[in-house]
């Protein structure tokens, strides 16, 4: 195999042709090559994962000495799909995934302690957003620990579990902080430490139960016409229309296969990702229309059988929930609703909202929304400003005042 900058150069190139990607990207690539190659003239070419750290690091421009985003990125890409080739013999071009990222603890036991519990939560078969989640808190934790000099849980102790998250105080909103304690949580129940566990619960971080806010009809309306229209592309219209009117959570609609489609019945078949139950959603007129432009016209040809595909290559489903934020952020803009903080979680609120302004039971919408307890509907009732008026008491008139 040539391992040379320039035979790996090449092999990278050929398979980006071949994958369909722009000309603008490979151009992009050809130049990071062309510099990675001058780099390694001193080492006779020869490419080597701590040749490639080093030049992953040139951060800098040396012409201006400032630090440069687009090097960041354009570097450490080449150097992630080179480290591939060296290790599998073959051009990777897969997107590159969340998860495990931020801080890492460096000494042997709690580095196996932090990938005993990737594989416990791998055994559980977590949603990959969960162990996402789960395992950074766990991560920065124990490097939290290193950072005091603490090398072994063992000599960890309950005050320890306390600093860390008022460490975190300084970087997470008050009400972001009950998530990261609940994630904390089950890391350290998983270690079988109890005193860290209540060490946890002597935090008093409580949470927080906003009114959830709601699209406005004319909002909603304008959203839809978009949609119809062709304003937007198809696979948008489509991804923004399932979350407008099912209520469907973001990892569901990446998961979302072809043959879960019943064109017939106007249905879709899924398993949650979340709570692994199945569940079967009605499709609307409109929106088996713009799914049927999609699949039909506009979807890229690939072997990917997921319903919605990334538009620029590689032709593979879209990556994580931030790019159905970005598709359905994309479609209220161009729709003119630019006053609403948007998302599947406002429009999963908004679709629990209509429903129980038409006076469909509670049972029924948690049915629909898919949730694994009734009682996590109960939190929608805070959107029906209607039947919270109705709870109102009224408020006893003081002896002696006047009506």
């Amino acid at each position: 195999m040539d391992t040379t900058v320039t035979g790996i150069g090449s092999a990278v190139v050929a398979e980006l042709r071949a994958a369909g990607y722009m000309d603008s990207t490979i151009g992009q690539y050809k130049k990071t090559i062309k510099a990675l190659t001058r780099f390694a003239e001193e080492r006779d070419g020869v490419y080597t994962p701590s040749l490639g750290a080093e030049f992953a690091a040139m951060t800098v421009i040396p012409r201006t000495g400032r630090f440069s985003a687009q090097r960041r990125f354009d570097y450490g890409r080449l150097v992630s799909v080179f480290d591939a080739y060296l290790r599998n013999g073959r051009v990777d071009l897969s997107c590159s995934k969340r998860g495990g990222g931020g801080v890492r603890p460096d000494s042997s036991e709690l580095s196996a302690l932090a990938s005993a519990w990737e594989a416990e939560m791998d055994d559980r078969a977590l949603a990959p957003a969960t162990r996402d989640a789960y395992g950074r808190v766990c991560r920065a934790y124990l490097a939290f620990l290193e950072s005091r000099g603490v090398r072994c849980l063992d000599d960890a102790d309950g005050a320890s579990v306390l600093a860390f998250l008022e460490s975190l105080s300084a970087r997470w909103a008050t009400s972001s902080l009950f998530w990261v304690v609940s994630n904390f949580r089950a890391f350290l129940k998983f270690t079988g430490r109890t005193d860290l566990v209540d060490a946890a619960g002597l935090a008093g971080v409580k949470r927080s139960h906003a009114i959830l806010p709601v699209l406005c009809d004319d909002d909603e309306r304008l959203v839809v016409q978009a949609c119809a229209s062709g304003a937007v592309s198809s696979r948008d219209a489509a991804i923004t229309l399932l979350a407008l009117t099912t209520g469907l959570r973001a990892c569901d609609i990446v998961n979302l296969r072809l043959a879960a489609i019943d064109w017939r019945a106007r249905t879709a078949e899924i398993v949650q990702q979340k709570t692994h139950n199945p569940l079967t959603v009605p499709l609307t007129d409109l929106l088996v229309g713009r799914l049927a432009d999609y699949v039909l016209d506009d979807r890229p040809d690939s072997p990917d059988d997921h319903v919605f595909l990334r538009s620029v290559a590689p032709h593979a489903r879209l990556a994580d929930h931030a790019s159905i934020y970005w598709v359905i952020a994309e479609v209220f803009r161009r729709a003119g609703v630019v006053d609403v903080k948007v998302g599947t979680r406002l429009l999963r609120h908004n679709a629990a909202s209509r429903l129980l302004r038409a006076a469909v039971p509670l049972p029924t919408i948690s049915a629909v929304l898919g949730h694994a307890s009734p009682e996590s509907t109960d939190l929608y009732m805070s959107v029906d400003r209607d039947r919270l008026l109705e709870c109102v008491l009224d408020v006893p008139m003081p002896k002696g005042s006047r009506p």
